[in-house]
């Protein structure tokens, strides 16, 4: 900002020395007076202290032309809009390098919809899948107690089966314990005494030949 302020006032400077250098000249061609601002010059030669007017004058408003426009040049560049547009530019190109991101990326985030579509199909399959298994459980459920059902008489049937089967084959009485033993035991299987033979005697009635 200081290198620019000075440049301006350097330039404006030049652009009032060429003005007034202008001035001389144009004076000079109306008047038909003499040239007098080039004689306070002490490196200028006596040969261009001597210039024609006329090219006096068109020198000196071409330069003021050229300073003054190099001036404004200077003045309104504004370091504002300079920053401004500068920010512009930058949001401008890092839009851009989003939007070029987010089309390189376009295809990954297809891929990541199509697979929480299919996902959610396949949540759906599952669903319906335990759907089905809890109705088929609930079918399910009375033939289980009818099992368990047969199952407990079939136990009670065992029981009563295996009390049956005592009565029948255990019908003799140790005579040490007194607890029912076969009567093809020998030795009592409880406390080892030994059984005597038991005899069966058939009473055959009024046989005739």
């Amino acid at each position: 900002m200081r290198k620019k302020g000075i440049a301006i006032w350097v330039f404006t400077t030049l652009t009032f020395i060429a003005f007034i250098h202008l001035i001389d000249a144009a004076s000079a061609l109306i008047f038909n007076n003499s040239i007098q601002l080039l004689q306070i010059y002490p490196f200028i030669n006596t040969q261009s202290q001597q210039m024609p007017i006329d090219i006096y004058l068109y020198l000196s408003a071409t330069l003021t032309a050229i300073l003054w426009a190099i001036t404004c040049l200077i003045a309104f560049d504004n370091p504002v809009e300079e920053f401004l547009n500068k920010i512009l530019s930058d949001a401008k190109k890092q839009t851009t390098t989003e939007a070029q991101v987010l089309e390189s990326k376009s295809e990954l985030f297809d891929l990541m919809y199509e697979t929480v579509e299919s996902d959610s199909e396949t949540l759906a399959q599952v669903k319906d899948l335990m759907h089905n298994m809890r109705a088929e459980v609930k079918d399910i459920q009375p033939i289980k107690e009818t099992i368990e059902k047969t199952r407990a008489e079939l136990s009670n049937l065992k029981k009563q089966m295996k009390t049956l089967e005592e009565k029948l084959l255990f019908t003799i009485l140790c005579p040490a314990c007194g607890k029912l033993v076969r009567p093809d035991f020998k030795l009592c299987p409880y406390c080892g005494e030994s059984i005597p033979l038991q005899e069966k005697m058939v009473v055959v009635k009024d046989y005739k030949k």
